[in-house]
């Protein structure tokens, strides 16, 4: 069971995820995913389905706060 906001009455409802969560859901989740540990947009492009360069494919890009403080750390592993 989720939590999920109900936007006709405001309150929050508890659902079956499988009620919720659709495969394209789960396909970005996925793509999310590889990608923080890949960090190779082509190589996650390609292994989804996309073509290289894919306008659709670019929705999928999400850099997070985590990805973001990984880049910082790279950093400071350098003399």
């Amino acid at each position: 069971m989720v939590i999920v906001h109900n936007p006709t009455t405001g309150n929050e409802e508890k659902r079956p995820i499988n009620k919720i969560a659709s495969s394209h859901l789960a396909r970005r989740t996925f793509i999310g995913n590889i990608y923080k540990k890949v960090n190779d947009w082509n190589l996650v492009g390609v292994l989804s389905g996309h073509k290289e360069g894919s306008k659709a494919f670019a929705r999928y890009r999400d850099i997070d706060e985590e990805m973001k403080q990984n880049l910082v750390n790279l950093l400071g592993e350098y003399p």
